[in-house]
């Protein structure tokens, strides 16, 4: 009985704090997907393709790859309360591979943010874009949507280039499945 009552009590612990940052805990459960996905994306290009841009108002491939990593270092330090590293701003001219890393540093940097996000802050103020205060919730929620639109334009890049964005490719390993059974 004393054991059962022992498992209870932990297990309680356990949702009393999953509770307490219900928030921070979604991000922090998407990033590994968002970084595994958006990464794989850049990494999926040709580096001869890192010019291209479907339209001459759209940014090139390699500029999206350092507006990703800009924008990764802008919102995981706001959600996270913790400074933004000094780093030398990326043009998108850089090159594959030094690009390619610089999206996984960011993304690095975020896991080390997001273990310090705290939805008890989601109402204190942050500088935005405009130089105006704006509640933390705003870097919260714009993250989410950042990781979204971000990896929907690397992959209309990749598919534009005859390529498949690393979600979809996943998608066509499990197609190939079930008709490798019937064989």
């Amino acid at each position: 009985m004393k054991l059962v009552a022992l498992i209870l009590l932990l297990s309680s612990a356990g949702f009393t704090q999953e509770a307490k940052n219900p928030i921070s805990n979604v991000l922090r459960e998407m990033l590994p997907s968002r970084a595994k996905n958006t990464v794989g994306a850049i990494e999926e290009m040709p580096a001869d393709k890192f010019n291209y841009k479907p339209t001459p108002e759209q940014m090139t491939f390699g500029h999206l790859a350092a507006h990703i990593t800009d924008g990764n270092y802008f919102f995981c330090s706001n959600v996270g309360d913790v400074p933004r590293p000094k780093m030398e701003e990326l043009q998108g001219t850089e090159g594959k591979d030094k690009l390619v890393a610089a999206v996984k540093a960011s993304f690095d940097f975020c896991t080390t943010a997001l273990a310090k996000a705290d939805d008890s802050k989601l109402n204190d103020n942050i500088t935005w874009f405009d130089g105006k205060p704006r509640a933390r919730a705003w870097a919260f929620v714009a993250l989410a949507s950042s990781w979204a639109d971000h990896y929907g334009a690397a992959a209309m890049y990749l598919r534009l280039n005859g390529l498949l964005p690393p979600s979809a490719q996943k998608a066509k390993t499990e197609e190939k499945k079930p008709e490798e059974k019937k064989k």
